[in-house]
């Protein structure tokens, strides 16, 4: 963590749950200052009585910045003295993003073109944007938007300076317990004594802890170039193996229901697509995915071809299959669930 003492970072939709997560790793630190930028004043006041009652000797490291990445001017005003960036400001639920896809658009999409505009032009020095499975093959709004935004990442880092500003991507899937996910609801629906409803038994998600999707986003920060994807090698569960490992953890019975695939839901989550197997590099517990520099002369390629790679496409039905008790055991890793899991043992 040295490459940030004294540093500022900046993390746009930083009230979310992985600028929780960042704070809570970072703040006690010698970091010199944190700026969470966000559209929502509410959360930030929520976020700045937390921060100030768990950490009081450090709060004031955090910065809150009210403004919305749509909007270039906002952005640039809390990017004055920035050294890095965390860009996390998204649209990221499916179903909303399919009712209201230009919104998706202009978040997703148009406002990275603008953090990225401002972070070249204030002379930041790194930033990491965080995308989605839903990226690769896209087949709904979110994944589409979010795979243009990956676009628009590797096409500002072609024309911008490396050694002045570098911009690295990370792709991972489903964070366990992260705001509007299916783990809080499971529990939600336990506590009211209702049954668990899921879209479809056998459909496979990738999962994670916000522990980890920050463990990616630093490993990117530390080993990426100017325009990789970074992708986490994680492992995969049916929502039916989720929702009986939820179950199991609260010793309940209630009955697990199926309501059918949501609109613009896919069966199976893609990290790594069979194109880009062509020139990742694997790094044991990740893949990178070098950007594709070659410029607009193609006809130098008519003889120069991209060799084949030996890596095949990684998703969810191809990576490990956890199960019931596997599941478990990575819930408990959350601490949403911990806490939750404590308050209905104590009822």
């Amino acid at each position: 963590m040295s490459e940030f003492t004294g540093k500022t970072l900046l993390i746009t939709g930083g009230t979310g749950s992985f600028g929780n997560a960042v704070l809570n790793r970072f703040l006690k630190t010698d970091i010199g200052e944190i700026r969470v930028f966000s559209r929502d004043e509410l959360k930030q006041d929520n976020m700045r009585h937390e921060f100030q009652a768990k950490y009081p000797e450090v709060s004031n490291k955090v910065k809150f910045y009210i403004g919305d990445v749509r909007d270039l001017s906002s952005i640039k005003n809390a990017m004055y003295g920035v050294d890095y960036i965390f860009h996390a400001a998204a649209l990221k639920q499916v179903p909303s993003c399919e009712f209201f896809p230009i919104e998706a658009v202009k978040t997703n999409v148009l406002g990275t073109e603008n953090v990225l505009t401002a972070a070249i032009e204030c002379g930041v020095k790194k930033v990491v944007c965080l995308s989605t499975d839903k990226a690769a093959y896209p087949v709904n709004a979110m994944g589409t938007s979010k795979a243009m935004m990956e676009k628009v990442i590797v096409a500002k880092s072609r024309t911008v300076d490396p050694n002045k500003t570098k911009i690295m991507c990370t792709r991972y899937g489903n964070v366990l317990a992260s705001r509007g996910s299916v783990v809080p609801l499971f529990i939600s629906q336990i506590k009211a004594d209702n049954p668990l409803t899921v879209t479809e038994p056998t459909m496979t998600r990738f999962v994670m802890t916000l522990e980890e999707a920050v463990d990616l986003v630093l490993f990117a920060f530390e080993h990426g170039e100017s325009g990789d994807i970074f992708v986490q090698k994680a492992p995969a569960c049916t929502i039916d193996v989720l929702a009986k490992a939820t179950k199991e953890l609260f010793e309940v019975n209630n009955e697990i229901k199926v309501i059918g695939i949501r609109h613009g839901e896919k069966m199976y989550e893609t990290l790594l697509t069979d194109e880009e197997c062509s020139h990742a590099i694997d790094l044991g517990d990740f893949y990178r995915v070098p950007a594709d520099k070659r410029d607009l002369n193609y006809d130098k390629y008519f003889s120069e071809g991209l060799h084949e790679s030996k890596l095949k496409q990684f998703n969810s039905n191809n990576t490990k299959l956890m199960d019931v008790e596997a599941v478990k055991n990575k819930l408990l890793e959350v601490p949403l669930v911990r806490e939750e899991l404590e308050k209905w043992r104590n009822e």
